[in-house]
């Protein structure tokens, strides 16, 4: 097989990459390597697995039933209620969930740009309008509405391995303690990182990219025949972005700053190591994760929206690019305005604690049923894996509840 072949047959899972890595995930593996150096390394690794098994059980159901997550909920039959109470539960908290991150991801996005060019900031009736994020949610706003899935994927592909090079070659830069580095992937945690922790496989493991990949995969490909193109697509795309991740946090432990308020400050503690240089990576980096989360957030929300209400899902078709518009209105105006919608993201968190163990379990539980998937549902040590990390997504599930309420464990 040609390299050219293996290429050409590869599908949507660069875009999975893209999604999970974004100024959430960078900030936060950031501050995991500034507070805890290599020792949560193991987490991430964790997390890798974890999402390419429950990634995959996406892409075979969309596979093999021609259906995305989204219309298998809406089409599920059994008690009214409880299909009624799943879809307004998936409609919260990915519509409502999305549009609050987006805010952050069009802020953070800013924030790498704030490296290269100061954009300005207009008072408006009482309020800042800040202008660098209005002309960054326009221009995912129009990629997206431009409406060719190819064009999406090579933007995409493009920023994740010009973020990939930005971090891996700040990672290197800073010269590591290999040993240090490798002892980092042996498992171990206490009452202080706990939390940490926690937010690390929460950044990757993301419940509405296992609605977005199915529909995705369905899209790019024909059936069940393409599995092994989907197995391979999906692997390649989270180990790879796990390794941006690992990277991130690499950079991090090696910061010198005695103050972190966001990844950006990292790079000054950096400066000793390779001088001003450090903040082009840092903001190139940045700049990148926000941009490639900006356009999926909303991509993804659009899909589950128009599946669970029966409506097209054709990208370019007006139902897609009214929700699409919706979720990025909506995080344009919160990150232009400079407002914390911090009850939106309230709800949003409790929502997706809710989620994400509910989803999981539920593709878990539907790709064991043999009349479902015949001869492609999980095989016994398949199910015994995707239980155990049930269990995590569960803990996951918990932990936001718990942060909601404000008790901490």
């Amino acid at each position: 097989m040609s390299l050219k072949s293996f290429f050409k047959n590869l599908g949507p899972g660069p875009i999975i990459a893209a999604a999970f890595i974004g100024p959430g995930t960078v900030t936060v593996c950031t501050l995991a390597g500034v507070n805890f150096g290599f020792s949560l390394l193991w987490a991430l690794g964790l997390s890798i697995i974890s999402t390419v098994v429950l990634q995959e059980i996406s892409g075979r159901l969309g596979l093999v039933t021609g259906q995305d997550l989204s219309q298998l909920l809406s089409n599920q039959t059994g008690k009214p209620i409880f299909r009624i109470f799943s879809m307004v539960l998936v409609l919260i908290a990915i519509g409502l969930g999305n549009a609050a991150y987006e805010s952050g991801n069009i802020s953070g996005t800013n924030l790498g740009l704030q490296v290269f060019w100061e954009a300005p900031i207009v008072n408006l009736a009482g309020f800042e309008l800040h202008t660098g994020n209005l002309i960054l949610g326009a221009f995912a706003f129009i990629l997206l509405w431009i409406g060719n899935y190819k064009a999406l994927e090579r933007v995409l592909v493009g920023l994740v391995i010009f973020m990939s090079i930005a971090f891996t070659a700040t990672a290197i830069l800073t010269k590591p303690d290999w040993s240090a580095v490798f002892a980092g992937f042996i498992p171990s945690w206490n009452d202080e990182n706990l939390p940490t922790l926690v937010a690390l496989i929460g950044t990757t493991v993301v419940p509405y990219n296992l609605f977005l990949y199915a529909s995705l995969a369905k899209t790019r490909w024909s059936g069940s025949a393409d599995i092994p193109w989907m197995r391979k697509d999906i692997a390649i795309s989270i180990i790879l972005g796990g390794l941006v991740s690992m990277a991130i946090l690499i950079v991090g432990a090696a910061n010198s700053s005695s103050e972190i308020t966001s990844a950006i400050d990292v790079s000054k503690g950096l400066e000793g190591v390779f001088g001003s240089f450090a903040k082009y990576l840092m903001g190139f980096g940045l700049m990148a994760a926000g941009l490639t989360s900006s356009i999926t957030a909303p991509l993804a929300a659009g899909l589950v929206i128009c599946g669970i209400m029966g409506w097209s899902q054709e990208i370019r078709s007006s139902s897609m690019r009214a929700s699409m518009g919706v979720i990025v209105g909506l995080g344009l105006l919160f990150a232009s305005l400079g407002i914390k919608p911090v009850q939106l993201i309230t709800l949003a968190q409790l929502a997706n604690g809710i989620l994400l163990p509910l989803i999981s379990g539920w593709i878990i539980w539907i790709a064991s049923q043999k009349e479902i998937l015949g001869d492609f549902r999980n095989k016994p040590g398949h199910t015994i894996l995707a239980g155990i990390i049930w269990l995590i997504t569960l803990a996951l599930g918990l932990k936001s509840i718990l942060a909601v309420l404000g008790i901490s464990f």
